[in-house]
């Protein structure tokens, strides 16, 4: 079971995990920031929402071009928080990279789902943006359980998925280390036992085991399944939770093909997420067989595939496209 609360001074962020996180990290936040969010997710934390000077709602679609569209709003001391799934934050990350080191706004993260985007420094760039600099990670997390693993049942178990990917994907990459494969191998424990009663997950645990994961790859970093799940979700607009959910029972195989750790041990579990995500197919998701061939197209050409060795070809990638159809 997951602690109850706790505060972590990880160098130069601090992260607030547990049932009072929001309010224990209120000081800290103070008022007057620049608030990105979206319509359920202020309805659940409706204060931050009072104690914002600017707020924006952060509708679907490019995070590139969303990024883009506010960077006149902010400038070198704006305080950004982005409250919201792995979408709103990716946003919020982006806005602050479109400035040059040294000049960055400050950015908090309150996670709404499992995604794990408020760990990393991992996210797309705003349009136009010098893409050569180093990418943001929030200074503070505020994980809430109520909160980051608020989601109903279908779209909690696709984001327990991707959290279950970062599991399962770290321990395989060539930045690994003993700690990020320590953090990987508790939070794939804490995903099974969160949902080992079949009819209520643990969602405090789940949000727990997604916190590790996203601190294990901002350390190690991502290769094969990632590039396969995120290029459904720019190319066939597929959404992200229900992308990692429909591939991850595959790529577990590919994954222990390249000796990734435990991978075989948790197809089962896998396989289990997906199917209560609502996500078993390609087909069902409304991906084509064309589409895919321009996924596979797309992946390819993905530098983090270097990540996890072999490198995976067109034709592997292809393959394991048509096993998830």
């Amino acid at each position: 079971m997951a602690p109850a609360s706790f505060t972590w001074k990880d160098g130069e962020r601090t992260i607030h995990f547990g049932r009072n996180a929001l309010e224990a990290a209120l000081p800290a936040l103070g008022e007057g920031y620049t608030l990105l969010s979206t319509e359920r997710a202020l309805a659940m934390a409706p204060l931050l929402g009072e104690l914002a000077g600017d707020a924006f709602e952060i509708p679907p679609g490019g995070v590139d071009e969303l990024a883009a569209e506010l960077v006149g709003h902010v400038g070198p001391t704006t305080r950004i928080v982005a409250l919201g799934g792995g979408h709103v934050i990716d946003t919020a990350k982006a806005l602050a990279a479109a400035r040059a080191p040294g000049r960055r706004p400050r950015v908090a993260a309150v996670p709404t789902t499992l995604g794990a985007g408020e760990m990393t420094a991992v996210h797309p760039r705003a349009a136009g943006a010098d893409t050569s600099l180093p990418g943001v990670r929030p200074m503070l997390v505020i994980n809430d359980p109520a909160l980051s693993a608020s989601e109903p049942d279908a779209q909690l178990a696709a984001s327990a998925s991707n959290a279950l990917a970062l599991a399962a994907e770290c321990p395989a990459t060539v930045n690994t280390s003993p700690l990020t494969t320590l953090a990987c191998r508790e939070a794939a424990r804490l995903i099974a036992l969160a949902y080992s009663d079949v009819d209520a997950p643990d969602r405090e645990t789940l949000a727990l085991a997604a916190l590790l994961s996203g601190y294990a790859i901002d350390s190690a970093g991502y290769g094969l399944h990632h590039v396969l799940s995120q290029t459904l979700v720019r190319f066939a607009g597929v959404g992200r939770g229900p992308a990692n959910a429909v591939m991850l029972p595959h790529t577990l195989v590919a994954l222990e093909r390249r000796g990734a750790p435990g991978a075989r041990e948790i197809v089962a579990l896998a396989t289990t997420l997906a199917q209560r995500a609502g996500a078993v197919s390609l087909h069902e998701l409304g991906v084509d067989e064309a589409m895919l061939d321009a996924c596979a197209d797309a992946a390819v050409q993905r530098t983090e595939l270097d990540a996890i060795p072999p490198r995976a070809e067109r034709a592997e990638l292809r393959a394991l496209y048509a096993a998830a159809s």
